[in-house]
């Protein structure tokens, strides 16, 4: 059985002529790890497009507890969104490693468009391609166990991060704590502890100085599919 799509891929943006145009006298950015984009509700004043580093998409309930909606990568347009429906923003944006950004303004967003209507239509394909992932989540979250939902994230986070360092050992390049596995996943991190000691008993998973490796990759896509 495939996995189900998770909306916490590391997402790409437009293609590259037209994110050239679109980019073409945009300013530099630098984004800090764990320094924040923008915030949910802020003006959308601009979009940006990720040169170099990560980021995640979140939100937060009333309670505080964060739910990671998605991972940003190189090539990723971020804030996108606000610049078609002219609306704040709909979530937050924080540095997961140090990146370099590029950011153009509403107005250099409108000039641009209006020379190349066609980025609209890219821009309305990406989005489409966002919430279908956002729809394939939802059915996940909503038929899969909890541990289901743990291993898919183990898994969507080695095929982006992974190192294959031998013997069937993939380490994640990428240093997540039980807290952000359980916004990936959004479910509870007492949960997701109790899963993660129970793997690591039947050595599916370790740690290694802080890293996540898979051992067992079968036996989690196994765990995926129950």
């Amino acid at each position: 059985m495939p996995r189900p799509g998770r909306q916490q891929s590391v997402i790409s943006g437009l293609p590259r002529q037209l994110s050239q145009q679109l980019f073409a006298s945009a300013t530099n950015v630098k984004l800090a790890a764990d320094q924040t984009l923008f915030l949910a509700g802020d003006s959308g004043d601009g979009c940006y497009r990720v040169e170099k580093g990560l980021l995640k998409v979140t939100m937060h309930s009333a309670n505080g507890d964060e739910r990671i909606l998605a991972i940003l990568g190189p090539g990723a347009i971020v804030g996108e969104l606000a610049m078609l429906d002219g609306l704040p923003r709909s979530a937050s944006v924080v540095g997961v490693r140090d990146a370099d950004l590029l950011f153009i303004s509403r107005a250099k967003f409108e000039d641009v468009t209006r020379q190349h209507p066609e980025v609209f239509k890219h821009l309305v394909t990406l989005l489409a391609s966002r919430l279908r992932e956002t729809d394939a989540v939802i059915a996940a979250e909503s038929f899969l166990p909890l541990r289901g939902r743990v291993a898919i994230t183990l898994l969507e986070l080695a095929d982006h991060f992974g190192e294959n360092v031998g013997q069937g050992r993939i380490v994640i390049r990428q240093k997540f704590d039980q807290s952000e596995l359980a916004a990936l996943a959004d479910i509870a991190r007492e949960n997701v502890n109790r899963i993660l000691a129970d793997w690591k008993r039947r050595k599916l998973v370790s740690r290694l100085s802080g890293y996540y490796c898979i051992e067992n990759s079968a036996a989690l896509e196994k765990e995926a599919d129950h």
